[in-house]
């Protein structure tokens, strides 16, 4: 009996095989996450101010203006702050589950009653419109059949539109201007504005166009239908977001990212670099090499003129439009996944992610030749290594199409204990950060509000007579 427990060369080669996937797995795990030194001289966020409110989860932020911001999550609460001094303006009750979409609401140039207004979602099935002036809940309305996903407002047509298993179109008195049929099991994820009075719904890993039309000319009346079903991308869309007047872009769970034309909404250019560009194999293989899907699911965008920023698994990948290609990456900006980006000046950009952490990164351009490592692995980071290469060799050639950059860390935010769901910046009251530790932390420029502090503290002795300027 014993003999069938005695090593073979079989059991040994799988023995040895088993072992040698679990050490490159944890490998790829402990992947070097770029540092930086404790001092981080171009860091300007110094001072915090930890906000304590929220009981559950705080998953979503708005801006209303230039120093108000609302905070939403899984407990139902929404509060409103000035982002300037940390204060709670307003407390907003009325869900009574989570919080699942939130939107700002902007009154028209033209309406005589300028008050800020934001919608809620939740997974109550109720949407509400709070007035941000008064505090007061304004209007409800729960007669959806689903959980209300996303919340766009069409403020060109003073309309606004909610997504779930239907889409619906509503005015600003929260009247219900037209809907869909029940077609969506998955349901609508996001929603974006296009020109035209159309609007492009994200459904699983299909892409549908719809527009709004006026029932006859002049009339306040809309229907809306559906123009354009697109099923280019071979995962669920995760993300879904403009970049200018004329295109938008689309990023899955299995790391496609397409850039669509916004008035015929054809492809414009389509991107699949975040993989190993050496392997050529069809998707479903490329889904079972990767070791963690998560690792190239794109979860956000944000973009200027020249480039689009893509926050893809743990890493941050610039691609310039006009060159339809990627000219900068960190593969690993983070040691989880990013769930939020933002585009600042001076060419900076600021990441947050499941681990916990807030990253800023400078974009520099450099004009060198490249060093390209060779894998000496059984796998590379995405699927088999390359072959017939010696092994710790690097191949030194020139840079494609002329300049390419470089993200280099320059500032590192550590406060909260759990997973960062996203952040706003203010020009004047620098960033506003919430996460699942229940917390929102004001992230302050510690040299400004030091100038400040000595401002009020001069003012105060100038008032008191105190400043006595004589030598």
């Amino acid at each position: 009996m014993l003999e069938n427990y005695l090593p073979t060369e079989e059991n040994c080669m799988i023995v040895v095989l088993v072992s040698y996937l679990l050490w490159w797995n944890e490998v790829l795990e402990k992947s070097p996450v770029q540092t930086i030194n404790e001092e981080q001289t171009q860091n300007p966020y110094t001072e915090l101010l930890v906000l304590k409110a929220h009981h559950d989860i705080v998953r979503f932020l708005v801006q209303l203006d230039d120093y108000r911001f609302a905070s939403a999550g899984d407990d139902g609460i929404v509060f409103l702050w000035n982002a300037q001094t940390g204060e709670k303006i307003f407390e907003f009750h009325g869900h009574t589950q989570k919080i699942t979409a939130i939107t700002a609401f902007p009154s028209l140039d033209s309406c005589e009653d300028k008050n800020q207004l934001i919608l809620t979602a939740s997974a109550d099935r109720t949407v509400i419109i709070w007035d941000c002036d008064t505090g007061r809940q304004v209007q409800k309305v729960s007669c959806f059949h689903s959980t209300v996903k996303c919340l766009t407002v069409l403020q060109r047509l003073d309309v606004w539109l909610s997504g779930g298993s239907d889409l619906c179109v509503w005015n600003r008195e929260l009247d219900l201007l037209c809907k869909t049929s029940h077609l969506f099991d998955t349901g609508i994820s996001a929603l974006i504005e296009l020109p035209k009075n159309c609007v492009a719904a994200a459904v699983g890993k299909e892409l549908i166009i719809f527009r709004l039309v006026s029932s006859t000319e002049g009339s306040v009346d809309w229907d809306v239908i559906e123009v354009k079903r697109i099923l280019d991308h071979q995962d669920n869309i995760l993300s879904l977001g403009n970049i200018n007047d004329l295109s938008f872009v689309t990023g899955s769970h299995i790391g496609e990212l397409i850039v669509w034309d916004a008035l015929d909404w054809t492809m414009q250019a389509y991107e699949r670099s975040f993989w190993d560009p050496s392997l050529q194999l069809d998707t479903q293989q490329e889904i079972k090499l990767c070791h963690k899907s998560n690792e190239i699911s794109i979860h956000h965008f944000t973009c200027d003129e020249e480039y689009l920023f893509a926050a893809v698994g743990r890493g941050l990948y610039v691609y310039n439009l006009q060159m339809k290609r990627v000219i900068a990456f960190q593969k690993t900006a983070h040691d989880s996944t990013i769930l939020h980006i933002a585009k600042l000046p001076n060419r900076q950009l600021i990441s947050c992610s499941e681990d916990g952490s807030v990253r800023i990164w400078e974009l520099r351009e450099k004009q060198q030749l490249t060093a390209e490592p060779v894998p000496t692995g059984f796998f590379n980071m995405w699927g088999f290594g390359r072959v017939n290469k010696p092994a710790n060799q690097t191949i030194k050639k020139p840079q494609e199409n002329g300049t390419v950059c470089s993200l280099e860390l320059i500032g590192d935010l550590i406060g909260h204990s759990s997973s960062i769901e996203m952040f706003l910046y203010f020009e004047d009251h620098g960033l506003v950060t919430c996460s699942a530790d229940h917390l929102i932390i004001l992230w302050k420029n510690g040299e400004r509000e030091s100038g400040l502090r000595s401002l009020r503290l001069f003012q105060k002795l100038e008032d008191d007579g105190d400043l006595n300027l004589g030598f």
